[in-house]
């Protein structure tokens, strides 16, 4: 990790294609370091969640590359490592696990950001059938000290099919379902780190099962 990070905060300050062009070998072994660490990660959060037995480390790890296609920042590289281990991998509709690495900005999170129209109305009929289950994970003290509150951006009203005075309304109006931990670069560092991902991952499960089980019925 200390070797990713190092190379992340050279790319930082040469954000370019000729210096990355200098400088592939460098990132070819920060990348397959962190291929390795995605590949142990899938196979300790396989344990708890069988859904993801068999993924790959490649179905879950981001591009380095940036689309600047439609964008004013032309820089062409992200300056982090990231990887969604979720059955299906990064592109699942589905909820999953997510591991970030960035110099001054480590994270791990989970769930669904921005589902689509289909598996959003499927989030909201399972939180108006079952919101208890939900509000009893969310309230479980040991994932109340792992995670930030979940929050983002919600409807100003009540979505279409729900009354103003739903008494979960404001779980109804939120637009994504994710929860995140930041986390020191001193513990990323740490060779316990592996297992702490996991360990937070697997406080995270109940979460992710909650969503998937009401995601899952789209597929079906």
């Amino acid at each position: 990790m200390k070797n990713i990070l190092s190379f992340l905060s050279a790319l930082q300050e040469n954000n370019n294609k000729e210096w990355m062009d200098e400088n592939r070998p460098e990132y070819q072994a920060a990348r397959k370091i962190f291929i390795s660490f995605v590949t142990e990660l899938i196979q300790k959060t396989a344990a708890f969640d069988p859904t993801i037995t068999g993924l790959l480390a490649k179905d879950c790890i981001f591009r380095i590359n940036r689309d600047i296609r439609f964008s004013n920042d032309k820089r062409p590289y992200k300056t982090n490592m990231g990887a969604f281990i979720a059955s299906g991998g990064k592109k699942t509709k589905g909820a999953g696990y997510y591991v970030h690495i960035q110099p001054g900005n480590c994270f791990i999170g989970g769930g669904i950001y921005m589902p689509a129209a289909p598996e959003l109305a499927k989030i909201r009929q399972e939180i108006d059938y079952n919101a208890p289950s939900l509000i009893e994970v969310l309230s479980e003290e040991k994932f109340k000290n792992t995670f930030d509150e979940m929050d983002g951006d919600r409807l100003k009203t009540a979505p279409k099919g729900y009354p103003k005075d739903h008494p979960h309304i404001e779980l109804l109006r939120l637009k994504s379902f994710t929860v995140f931990t930041k986390v020191p670069e001193s513990e990323v560092t740490e060779d316990a780190f592996l297992n702490n991902v996991a360990a937070k991952f697997q406080v995270m499960y109940p979460f992710n099962n909650f969503l998937n089980t009401a995601v899952a019925e789209v597929e079906e």
